[in-house]
């Protein structure tokens, strides 16, 4: 725990800047072929707050970070506000659609800043009001079988590069530690909510979402979660709370009560 309080201290350091911007192990998905295979990342737009990225899981269900959906004053905003728009382009999309409903991971604390409880449970699942078809944008399973070492992928949305997914191919895991790891992959605002990909046989999983980033020495830092349990909790209270709702969910979220603390859930959310 010490370790990992430790090197998650430096993540308040990010800061913003063209640098980050413009990493050198960055391919911009320009073309529709560039997307054969990632179609099911796309741009969480959240009304006139900004923007994260997200991913689907199944037809209708985008996973994407839990500080995405919540204002700078920590509430939550509503699902109507939301919109997946999977593959996104230069203005051209492969799907999209708006968001029926949403739950976040208990224990996610809106108002509890960058601490290391947040990050382990720094995630969303979003119900679509409009599956997307699996045949336009198949969806990603989880990994489940983390290990230090593992070379990883991100495909993300970022400032200055929120027009198109950028592909970093290949980065790693630093470290694992009670629920987090640590990946030296570059990130900045508009990645949160990324998913951070393994190969494993001829199909990429996801193994880990970007909640937050920072720059240590130079080196690109980013940090993300344990996915197994949390996933498998948000489907369930998903279930819960858009059964037989045939019209927008305001917005679900089952959290403890954090302390009376002030913070940046937004790590990436707006540029």
């Amino acid at each position: 725990m010490r370790r990992a309080a430790a090197l998650l201290a430096l993540v308040m350091a990010l800061m913003p800047g063209p640098s980050l911007a413009q990493s050198s192990g960055l391919s911009r998905l320009t073309e529709r072929d560039d997307l054969l295979g990632w179609e099911a990342v796309g741009r969480v737009d959240i009304g006139q707050a900004g923007y994260c990225t997200g991913v689907l899981i199944a037809p209708d269900q985008v996973l994407t970070a839990a500080h995405c959906v919540f204002d700078r004053a920590g509430e939550a905003v509503t699902a109507d506000t939301i919109r997946f728009r999977a593959g996104l382009r230069d203005g051209v999309v492969i799907a999209e659609s708006g968001v029926a409903g949403y739950v976040t991971a208990p224990g996610y604390d809106p108002r509890g800043g960058m601490r290391a409880d947040n990050i382990r449970h720094d995630a969303a699942l979003l119900r679509l009001a409009s599956p997307v078809n699996s045949a336009v944008a198949a969806p990603f399973a989880i990994h489940d079988r983390p290990r230090v070492g593992t070379a990883v992928s991100v495909v993300s949305y970022g400032r200055e590069r929120e027009r198109a997914p950028s592909w970093q191919r290949r980065c790693n895991m630093l470290w694992r530690a009670e629920g987090i790891m640590a990946f030296d992959c570059d990130v900045i605002f508009g990645s949160s909510g990324a998913p951070v990909f393994t190969l494993e046989g001829r199909r990429a999983r996801i193994l880990s979402l970007v909640s937050g980033g920072s720059r240590e020495g130079g080196a690109p830092r980013a940090y993300g979660m344990d996915l197994p349990e949390i996933v498998a909790r948000l489907k369930h209270d998903l279930r819960i709370a858009t059964a037989g709702q045939a019209t927008a969910n305001p917005g679900f979220r089952r959290a403890r009560a954090g302390e009376d603390r002030r913070g940046i859930g937004a790590r990436f959310a707006r540029p």
